[in-house]
Order: structure tokens, then sequence, then C-alpha cells
């Protein structure tokens, strides 16, 4: 799974990017002294900062649609732009944007690799400053601060994505469990149909063909079958076992299973992507297995839009279609490169296989995920 990056979960205006914005103000402010005494080198400082930001903005959709190597320069980007003031301008607030850097690279690696870069980013922090400072002891006590305010920064953010991962594994469990019981009550009301669709038959069926021999054996009777209530209660018998046969038939028949309550029930576990929903009333599953395929395929694509596509919506069309169910899948997320199936993608198209159907996926024009999976409209 990917990881989100410090503006969790690629909102712009998320608190922890809220605050990351105020210490990169307080730079800007602090880099004024500067300006004051050295223009040229103060607004070059400046200018620095403003590349800092923009990289920090743009490193989610630059790191989801360049890869690995994109966000390895965009962070090399933002080192230098983070390091220049620290060089441009002694003694100002500009190794805030270390602190900043730090939590954009905890968002991204864990472990050696993370402290690979910290160091990296100290050493060279500790090299400007030597060659650029004056006060040496001055050098290493901000050294030994701002490396403590990183490490700080950097444990946060670890915690928060492991926060993050915890609460989206909560939630993919939550929507299996919506689902499963789903099925179970589908499963158990279509058992109960079935159960009093037999005992019907084989009670009051029963009954009512006994009551019709004997009904019919009194009205040869010259007596009892001269009276006309005899000839109205073999009427009555005859049409009343009719009724009760045509109650069997239709308790028997299922216009197929109802999926829409259970697809919204699916979307209240997720606060993103919102879902939008097209589900023809005349495109129900003929069985539980069929229903089983179809719900579990978008609750695979919720799920895969919540975590690796940082999708805002995900629509959910359902209809029926040259003797098929087809139910298209899509989300408006910001992937990059080849989908390449895991093992919930290649579970979703081994239910739908076996139910009779088949799967195919693709990436949208935008970099969204766009599934496509089809069911025979009459169960095999």
């Amino acid at each position: 799974m990917e990881l989100r990056t410090l503006a969790t979960a690629g909102s712009w205006l998320s608190p922890l990017s809220l605050a990351a914005y105020l210490a990169w103000a307080a730079v800007w402010l602090g880099l004024g002294h500067a300006v004051e005494h050295d223009p040229l080198r103060g607004w070059l400082a400046r200018a620095c900062a403003v590349v800092f930001l923009i990289g920090f903005m743009a490193e989610d959709r630059i790191g989801q649609s360049l890869g690995e190597r994109g966000f390895v320069a965009l962070a090399l980007l933002m080192a230098a732009s983070a390091l220049a003031p620290v060089g441009l301008a002694p003694y100002a607030p500009a190794p805030i944007l270390m602190v900043l850097l730090a939590a954009v690279l905890a968002a991204r690696y864990e472990g050696r690799a993370l402290w690979i870069w910290l160091l990296a980013l100290n050493l060279a922090m500790g090299l400007v400053m030597w060659r650029t400072w004056q006060r040496e002891h001055f050098i290493l006590i901000t050294i030994i601060g701002y490396s403590s305010f990183q490490l700080f920064a950097a444990l946060v953010m670890r915690y928060a994505m492991r926060a993050e991962r915890a609460g989206e594994a909560l939630r993919a469990a939550h929507a299996e469990l919506l689902a499963t019981r789903s099925l179970l009550a589908e499963g158990a009301r279509d058992r109960e149909r079935l159960r009093l669709a037999r005992d019907l038959h084989d009670v009051a069926g029963h009954k009512l063909t006994a009551l019709k021999l004997n009904l019919a054996a009194l009205a040869r009777d010259p007596v009892a079958g001269a009276d006309p209530r005899t000839a109205l209660c073999v009427q009555l018998a005859d049409e009343l076992l009719a009724d009760i046969r045509g109650v069997v038939q239709a308790m028997r028949r299922s216009d197929g299973v109802d999926l829409a309550a259970a697809i919204r029930a699916l979307g209240e576990c997720f606060p993103r992507p919102r879902l939008e929903l097209e589900l023809a009333e005349d495109a129900r599953p003929a069985n539980l297995q069929q229903a089983e395929a179809l719900l579990r395929a978008v609750q695979e694509a919720l799920v895969n839009a919540a975590r690796h596509s940082q999708a805002n919506t995900l629509w959910v069309v359902l209809r029926r279609e040259d003797g098929r169910l087809r139910l298209d899948l899509r989300d408006d997320g910001r992937g990059a490169g080849e989908l390449r199936p895991g093992n919930g993608l290649r579970g979703m198209r081994e239910r739908l296989e076996a139910a009779g159907g088949g799967l195919q996926l693709r990436r949208t024009e935008t970099g969204g995920v766009h599934l496509q999976a089809w069911l025979p409209a009459v169960a095999g």
C-alpha cells in the first residue's frame, strides 16, 4: 500500500498542512531581517522558500504521477531550497524548513531509509552552517536543536501514518462484515421463504386435497349432492387449492437479490470516496453466488479507491444488457503506471469467473481505476 503524504490524505487544507503553512510563514517573516541588511541575498532566500512551499504543496501529486524517482528528485529540490536560505540568511529560522522536509520524508519512508535521509540532510545543513555562519558554538546548538525537532516531526508523522493504516484496515474489516451480514441476511430470507412455501404446500395443500376428495364423495350422495351448498363447498375448495398453489409458486420464484441497501451500507464505512449509484431495477443477481460476486467487487473497488487512488468519488453502475448483468466501477483517483492486480482484484476476478462472468480493468485518462464486470443475467 502506498503511504499518504503530509497533507494527510492528500488535502492541502488538512490540519497538518495548515500547521506546516504557519511554520513556513514564520520562516518568511524571519527572513525579513536578511532582506533589510542585504536585499539581494534576502530576496534570494525568500525565493528559495517559495520554491520549497511549491514543492511541499505539489509533493503529493508529483509523487503519485512520477513514482519513486519523481519523489526523490522533488525531495532533493526541496532540500536544496531549504538549505539555501540557511546559508543566505545566517541565524534566521530557515532550518524550520528542514523540519517540514523531515515530516514529508517520514510520510514516505520508514526504518533505515528514513534515517539515512535525515542523517544526510543534517550533515548537509551542518556543512552549510560551517561555511556561512561565524559563531561555531551557535552552529552546534542549532544543529542539535533542529535535529531534535526533525526527529520529533518524523516520529509524529510515522505514528500518524500507522494510525491511518489501522483506520483503513478497520474500515475495510467493517465493510467485509457488512457485506457478509447482508449476504447472510439475504440467504436467511431465501431459506425462510422456501421453508414456508414447502410447509404451505405440504400441510395446507395435503388437507385441502383430502377435503376435495371427501366433498366429491359427498356430492355423489343423492341427498347431500342435491344440496346447492355442497356444490358451493366443492367450488370454494377448488379455488382455495388453486390460490395456495399460486402462492407457493410465487414464494418459490425470486426477482433476485436487491443490492442497493447493501452497497449503500458499504459506502458509509468510508469517509472517502463518495458513492454515486446507478442501479437498474431489472438488474438484480439471480442467486446468492452472483450477489456475493457483485457485492465483493464493489467492496474491493471501495477499499482500493480509499487506500491507493486517493479518489473523491466512486461511480457504481449496474444494468442489464445483452443478456448480462454489467457492473461498471470507476473512480476519479490520480494513480499512475500500469495496474498490477493484487490479491483483492484476483479474488474479485475468481468470484466473477466462478459465477460465469468476467472482469476487465484499466486506468482512466485522469489516472483513476475503471473496472468492468459482467455476469450472466440468468443463473446457470
